[in-house]
C-alpha cells in the first residue's frame, strides 16, 4: 500500500490540533503551519494525480482489514482531481485570509481551516458509504465554526439556519444508510455495487427508496432546487474567504451524486432510470433560480451564492445526461466553476471592504476601484459563461453532450436564455459599482444623493469604529489581491490548455463509466490482508 494516499486527510488532522494545543496564542505561528500545511497537501495532491494518471486505482486498507469490513480509501482519477482542486483552492482563499485579516477575528481559524480540508478531502478518498457521511461531519462541524467566525447578529443568524438545514441532512443521511444496509447488508460501496447488480428487478423497491434518499441527501449538500433554500443566506453572510472555500463544498454533494450513479447505481440497474428522471428537472430548474437570482438581488453576497447556485445547476444539467461524454463535461465545468465561485467570492470581500457594505446603490468612486474593476470583470467573464474563458468552453462542451438528449431544445434553451440574464445581471452590478460612481463626480456633477437606508447591518457586522477590513497595511493588500489573481490565473491557464484538461477529464470519464478497476482493486486484489 502507498501510505501517501490517506495523507490528505492525516496530514491537517495533525496539524489542526496543533495550532489548537501549541499556537493558540501566536497567530504568526499558525499561519506559518497552516500554510506550509496546505502547501504540502498541493503537493501531495499533484503525486496523487500523478498516481492515477495511470489508470491503476489504489486501494488504502486501515489497519490492513480486507473489504468490505474494513475501512478503506480509494484513489481512482476522479478523487485524485478533487483532492488537488481542493487543495489549490484552499492555499489560495487562505493567503487571501492572511493578506485581509480575516484570519485575526478569531481564536481558531487555521485550526478549522485544516479540520474543514481533513473532511473534504476524506469524502472525496472513502470508499465507504458510513465514512463517507463521517467526513460530511467533520467538514460540516467546521464550517459551523467558520460560519459564525467574526461575529455579529447577521452572520450568527445565518449560521444557526445552517446548522439546522445540515442537522436534518445528516439524519435524513442516516435514515437512507439504514435503508441501503437492510437490503445490501453492506455499506462498503464497491461491494455495494455487486450485490445490486446481483438483486433482482422484483426485490428492489426497498432499493428505490434508498437509493432516492441517498441522492436527495447528496442534493441538500449541492444545493439543488428546491433543497437550495440554505445556500444564499449562509453564503452571503459568511465571512469572504469562508464562502470562497464553501464554493468546494457543494461539489462533495456533486461529487457523491456521480460517484453513486457511476458505481452503485449503474445505467443497467432498475434505478439508474429514476434517478435520472429526477435529476434533470431540478438541474433546470436549479440553473434558472440561480441566474434569476443574479438579477434580482440587490446585495453583491447574494449575488455570488446565486452564482454559485447556477453553476451547480449547469453541472447537474451535465450529470444527468448519464453518459461518458457528459460526465467529462461535467468534471471540466466542475473545475472551472470552482474556481470561477472562489475568485467571485473574494472579489466581492475586495469590494465590500472597500465601499463599506455590500448593497448594490450608487455610492462615491471606490478607493482601488481600477484593479478590482479589472478582477471584477474577468470573474465576471468566467462565471458567465462568456468567452474565451473557460465558462464558456464548459457551456459548449455541455451543451454538446446534451445534442442527442431527448430534452435536448428544453436543455439548450435553458442554459443560453440563462446565460444571457446571468450577463446582464453582472453588467448591472458592475455598472453601479464601478461607472455610475464616476458619472457623479464630474466637474459641475450633482452632488451624490444620500444612500438610501439600508434594509439591515451588512455582515461582517462589526462596532462603528471598526472598518470591515484593515486595508492601511499595503502588505496585507499586496496579498489579498495577489490570491484572487491567482485564481483567476487558473481559470485563464484552464482555457489555454484546455485540450490538455478535457482529455483528462475524458479519461475520468471512462474510468467513472467502467468501474470494473474500481471493484477489482477494492473486492479482489486482496492479497496480504486480515
Amino acid at each position: 500500500m502507498n501510505h501517501l494516499i490517506i495523507a490528505p486527510v492525516i496530514l491537517p488532522a495533525v496539524i489542526g490540533p496543533l495550532i489548537i494545543l501549541w499556537m493558540r496564542n501566536d497567530l504568526l505561528l499558525q499561519r506559518v503551519f497552516s500554510i506550509v500545511g496546505t502547501v504540502l497537501l498541493v503537493g501531495v495532491g499533484i503525486y496523487l494525480n500523478h498516481l492515477a494518471a495511470s489508470g491503476e486505482v489504489l486501494v488504502y486498507r486501515l489497519g490492513n482489514w480486507s473489504a468490505p469490513f474494513g475501512i478503506v480509501l480509494v484513489l481512482d482519477r476522479l478523487a485524485a482531481l478533487m483532492v488537488l482542486l481542493t487543495a489549490v483552492l484552499a492555499l489560495m482563499v487562505q493567503l487571501y485570509a492572511v493578506g485581509s485579516g480575516w484570519d485575526r477575528k478569531g481564536w481558531h481559524f487555521h485550526a478549522l481551516w485544516q479540520f474543514q480540508l481533513m473532511g473534504i478531502c476524506g469524502a472525496f478518498l472513502t470508499g465507504d458509504a458510513f465514512n463517507l457521511f463521517v467526513f460530511f461531519e467533520v467538514l460540516l462541524i467546521a464550517s459551523y465554526g467558520l460560519m459564525i467566525h467574526g461575529g455579529g447578529e447577521m452572520r450568527l443568524r445565518a449560521g444557526v439556519q445552517y446548522i439546522a438545514y445540515n442537522l436534518a441532512g445528516s439524519t435524513l443521511f442516516l435514515a437512507a444508510l439504514g435503508v441501503l444496509y437492510s437490503v445490501t447488508g453492506t455499506l462498503n460501496m464497491a461491494d455495494m455495487a455487486v450485490r445490486i447488480a446481483q438483486m433482482p428487478a422484483e426485490d428492489t423497491a426497498l432499493l428505490r427508496t434508498g437509493a432516492v434518499l441517498i441522492i436527495l441527501v447528496f442534493a441538500i449538500k449541492a444545493a439543488l432546487v428546491p433543497l437550495h433554500f440554505w445556500l444564499p443566506s449562509t453564503y452571503a453572510n459568511a465571512p469572504g474567504p469562508v464562502a470562497a472555500l464553501f464554493a468546494i463544498m457543494t461539489k462533495v454533494g456533486v461529487y457523491a451524486i456521480i460517484r453513486f450513479l457511476t458505481l452503485a447505481f449503474p445505467q443497467d440497474t432498475v434505478i439508474e432510470s429514476m434517478i435520472s428522471d429526477l435529476l434533470l428537472p431540478a438541474a433546470l430548474f436549479t440553473l434558472i433560480i440561480g441566474q434569476i437570482g443574479i438579477l434580482g438581488t440587490r446585495h453583491l453576497g447574494r449575488l455570488a451564492a446565486f452564482a454559485a447556485i447556477g453553476s451547480i445547476g449547469t453541472l447537474m444539467i451535465a450529470v444527468a445526461q448519464y453518459t461518458p461524454q457528459a460526465t467529462a463535461a461535467a468534471i471540466y465545468y466542475m473545475i472551472h466553476s470552482t474556481l470561477a465561485a472562489g475568485a467571485l467570492f473574494l472579489v466581492v470581500d475586495l469590494i465590500g471592504a472597500r465601499r463599506g457594505d455590500l448593497w448594490l446603490r450608487l455610492d462615491r468612486v471606490m478607493p482601488g476601484s481600477g484593479v478590482i474593476s479589472v478582477l471584477y470583470i474577468l470573474t465576471a467573464i468566467a462565471v458567465a459563461g462568456m468567452p474565451p474563458l473557460s465558462g464558456f468552453i464548459g457551456k459548449l462542451l455541455i451543451l454538446d453532450a446534451s445534442a442527442q438528449s431527448p430534452a435536448a431544445t428544453v436543455i439548450w434553451t435553458v442554459i443560453l436564455v440563462t446565460s444571457l440574464i446571468a450577463i446582464y445581471g453582472l453588467s448591472r452590478a458592475g455598472t453601479l459599482i464601478f461607472w455610475k460612481c464616476y458619472e457623479m463626480q464630474g466637474p459641475g456633477a450633482p452632488e451624490a444623493p444620500a444612500a438610501a437606508p439600508r434594509p439591515g447591518p451588512i455582515p461582517p457586522k462589526v462596532e462603528p469604529d471598526e472598518p470591515i477590513q484593515d486595508l492601511r497595511d499595503a502588505s496585507a493588500t499586496w496579498l489579498a489581491m495577489l490570491a484572487t489573481g491567482l485564481l483567476i490565473a487558473g481559470i485563464v491557464a484552464l482555457s489555454v490548455f484546455a485540450q490538455p484538461a478535457m482529455r483528462l477529464a475524458e479519461d475520468t470519464a471512462r474510468q467513472l463509466h467502467n468501474p470494473v478497476a474500481y471493484l477489482e482493486a477494492v473486492l479482489t486484489a486482496q492479497e496480504g490482508t486480515k
